[in-house]
C-alpha cells in the first residue's frame, strides 16, 4: 500500500496492530518514502485517518543491465522503464534476461519488483557429491547463472536447469 504521508508518498513495507496492555491500540508501520527513499518507522494511532494512494501492477520483462541500472519492457507495447539496483532488491538474484515480472508503479513511477512463486534458473557451479554420503536428504552448495549460490541435492551437476522457491531461495525440483 502506498500512503500520503507529511505532504510525500511513502510505501508500506510492513504493518502491525499492536494493543498494549491497558493502553489504546495502535499500528505500527516500517515506510519508506519514494522521494527520497529514507525509510523510517512510524506509529499511527488506530483512529487515524491516512489517504491512501492509487498503486498499479503491470506485467513487463527484464530484458537486461545497463551500467548497475535493470531495465524492463512492457511485452505489449515495448515500453522500457530503468530501475535502480535499490528498487529492484532481493529480486536481482533470480532474474536472467527475458525473465517475466509484476512491477509496481505508484504515480507513474516504478518502485518495486515482484517475482513469480518460483524460477527455473541453470546451475553454472556443483561440485562433485562424496560417494558414500547418501543419508537422507544431503545437500550440497551450487552456484547459479545469476550468482546467487543455493543448497541442492547431491545428484545436481552443472548445466542442469533447476526450480527455485524465489520467496525462500530453496531448491524445488530439476526443471
Amino acid at each position: 500500500m502506498a500512503i500520503n504521508y507529511n505532504g510525500e508518498v511513502a510505501v508500506i513495507l510492513d504493518a502491525q496492530h499492536r494493543t498494549p496492555g491497558n493502553k489504546r491500540g495502535f499500528v505500527q508501520v516500517s515506510m519508506r518514502n519514494l522521494r527520497t527513499g529514507q525509510s523510517s518507522d512510524v506509529r499511527f494511532a488506530s483512529t487515524e485517518k491516512i489517504e491512501v494512494v492509487p498503486m498499479a501492477h503491470k506485467k513487463m520483462e527484464f530484458s537486461y543491465m545497463d551500467g548497475s541500472d535493470y531495465v524492463f519492457t512492457d511485452p505489449d507495447t515495448f515500453d522500457m522503464i530503468t530501475m535502480p539496483p535499490e528498487a529492484v532488491g532481493a529480486a536481482k538474484d533470480y532474474m536472467v534476461e527475458n525473465s517475466p515480472v509484476t512491477v509496481t508503479f505508484v504515480e507513474e513511477k516504478p518502485i518495486q519488483v515482484e517475482l513469480p512463486p518460483n524460477v527455473v534458473l541453470t546451475v553454472t557451479e556443483a561440485p562433485e557429491g562424496v560417494r558414500g554420503d547418501s543419508a537422507t536428504n544431503v545437500q550440497k552448495p551450487v552456484t547459479l547463472e545469476t550468482g546467487i549460490t543455493i543448497q541442492a541435492p547431491l545428484f545436481i551437476k552443472q548445466g542442469e536447469q533447476i526450480k527455485v522457491d524465489t520467496r525462500t531461495g530453496k531448491y524445488l525440483e530439476r526443471a
